[in-house]
């Protein structure tokens, strides 16, 4: 008698975990004295209620072979001789200052880029410090890319010791 108690209190205390038992609930009722009693329950499980160990979300690919809409270069160069201006407007030329500038200036860019939340276009930031002594300079780069989405916005700053040319590159992702 004790023992029917039991599974019958057992079975209500796993219906209301959201287990499933193999002990159905007419069973108990009426009576029957079965030998055992399995149970699986979602509690049982120690990765069901952690989202860390769910599995990845896969998702389709979209095909989607050009941009919705157009990279802004004019809103970047802003943003790139808004940057230079600020960060190096009283600098003067040190070598190891400089260094640690091209790449502060450069993350910085990088980062108020990616605030305008463009979709679906890597960003690359370059910035290169050099000391002005009247002296030529080129500076080139060459990239493989679909010249239909993908693009660059430069922009080149000038103080008394000091010129800087930064540029980002837009490179559409598929």
């Amino acid at each position: 008698m004790t023992s029917e108690v039991a599974r019958d209190k057992a079975a209500r205390l796993l219906k209301k975990q959201g287990s499933m038992s193999s002990l159905a609930s007419s069973d108990v009722h009426r009576g029957k004295n079965l030998g055992s009693m399995s149970t699986v329950s979602f509690t049982d499980d120690p990765n069901h209620d952690d989202p860390q160990y769910r599995p990845p979300v896969k998702y389709e690919n979209t095909y989607q072979t050009a941009p919705n809409s157009k990279f802004p270069t004019a809103k970047i160069r802003y943003i790139i001789s808004d940057v230079l201006e600020s960060c190096l407007r009283h600098e003067k030329y040190e070598p190891e200052l400089c260094r640690q500038l091209s790449k502060t200036t450069s993350e910085i860019i990088k980062t108020r880029v990616r605030e305008m939340n463009i979709p679906r276009f890597k960003i690359i930031c370059l910035v290169h410090i050099g000391q002005l002594n009247n002296q030529g300079l080129r500076i080139g780069s060459r990239c493989l890319w679909d010249s239909n989405s993908d693009t660059f916005s430069s922009y080149e700053f000038r103080n008394n010791k000091l010129f800087a040319i930064g540029s980002v590159y837009g490179v559409y992702f598929e």
